[in-house]
């Protein structure tokens, strides 16, 4: 095995993972901000569960004694609409998938099994995002400016002084 193809497709996933982090995080704010409540909640999950893969893939790249490198892969996107938040998750995450295939066989054809196993479950987790955006944006196109009524006044339910995204 030559640990560095697979450190470098590590790092190169760490980066990607860490622009998903900062991506999610600016559309939980404005979402929030919007009283998309629901919406922005989802995005803050989802961009935590963004936080654990950069660990798993920091802790795979320590063991083959490699360095992390912490360098977000892309800008943040200033998008603020609702469905156009949704549509460019969405298609980060299979933007995700696919690379992350493509790590898993490179891994494969480097007899790096455990990495090539840390990639399918990136994978499976990305595909998981895709569906859960997916999903929203399907609401939005089928039920219009109603969904996002709603989802606005789910969000004004909230305490005053409270935050619909905070959990």
């Amino acid at each position: 095995m030559e640990a560095q193809i697979s450190i470098d497709l590590l790092n190169k996933a760490v980066g990607d993972e860490l622009h998903a982090v900062h991506q999610y995080m600016y559309w939980h704010f404005h979402l929030d901000d919007q009283g998309f409540a629901p919406l922005a909640a989802l995005l803050k999950r989802i961009a935590i569960m963004e936080m654990g893969h950069v660990e798993k893939l920091a802790e795979r790249i320590l063991f083959l004694k490699g360095d992390v490198k912490m360098a977000v892969a892309s800008p943040v996107q200033p998008i603020t609409e609702p469905a156009e938040i949704l549509a460019t998750a969405a298609r980060m995450e299979t933007d995700s998938a696919r690379d992350y295939n493509k790590s898993a066989l490179q891994c494969s054809t480097n007899a790096d099994a455990v990495s090539k196993q840390l990639f399918e479950a990136l994978v499976a987790d990305e595909e998981s995002h895709f569906d859960l955006f997916d999903k929203q944006l399907d609401n939005i196109k089928r039920f219009g400016p109603n969904y996002l009524a709603l989802q606005s006044f789910q969000g004004s339910a909230n305490a005053p002084g409270e935050t619909g995204g905070a959990e």
